[in-house]
């Protein structure tokens, strides 16, 4: 019994280190688009744990929707937009009490990107604990890998996106930002459908020219992210 403990225990700990080590590099990467003035390193860790929290919350209601909905695009996009509200609601549990460090409209992207890469950290560990346990290494490293180039940079921008539009309205009024919130949402959930989409019926023939075009969309947040950066009020 104690040694099924102790495999458990490691398994579970491989699983988080291949999540958690992608997902922190990702990290780094967006937040030097905010190196002049980084946001509080302890406030971003409790929304990157919120993000991984998330994943409990989403298992089922994805599951109660796909009861409900017929499988093709309808419920891809409910799933889509399930993960997307998730990882909104997960910045704004930890941000909602320290909104006085939301003082410069790139930060909304740079903390919902934190949420959305600990939600990724979190899926990816789950996606690897069944090849480990099994004694799939190479499997459990392909998958990884996978993750690392597709799901962790879609997470990303998809809260970009909300990032974004929330930023480009920091200065107007609650009703702009309002909406600005409800488009960047619309936006996040319909890339994420369109990456679930070809991921799942493409039968892989063409994974690289969709992970392409991701990096082509993460080149034309880093340039709208400049643009942010020069609002002034």
């Amino acid at each position: 019994m104690a040694n099924m403990i102790s495999s458990n225990n490691l398994i579970i700990f491989y699983s988080l280190l291949g999540g958690i080590l992608p997902a922190i590099f990702w990290l780094w990467f967006w937040l030097r688009q905010d190196k002049l003035n980084p946001e509080p390193k302890i406030l971003l860790t409790f929304v990157f744990i919120a993000g991984m929290v998330g994943v409990e919350f989403v298992l089922p209601l994805q599951q109660y929707v796909q009861v409900f909905l017929a499988e093709g695009v309808a419920t891809l996009s409910a799933w889509a937009f399930i993960e997307e509200l998730t990882k909104f609601l997960a910045f704004l549990a930890i941000i909602f009490w320290s909104r006085r460090f939301l003082d410069e409209p790139i930060d909304y992207s740079m903390y919902l990107i934190t949420a959305a890469l600990g939600f990724a950290a979190a899926e990816s560990a789950l996606f690897l604990f069944d090849p480990i346990k099994n004694g799939h290494l190479l499997e459990g490293l392909i998958t990884g890998n996978l993750r690392f180039l597709g799901a962790a940079v879609l997470h990303a921008e998809g809260s970009a996106f909300i990032g974004i539009a929330l930023g480009l309205t920091f200065y107007r009024s609650v009703f702009s930002r309002t909406v600005a919130l409800l488009l960047g949402l619309i936006s996040a959930t319909a890339l994420h459908t369109l990456f679930n989409f070809f991921i799942m019926n493409d039968e892989n023939k063409n994974v690289l020219v969709v992970f392409a075009f991701f990096w082509i969309v993460a080149v034309l947040i880093l340039l709208v992210f400049e643009k942010i950066k020069l609002l002034r009020e």
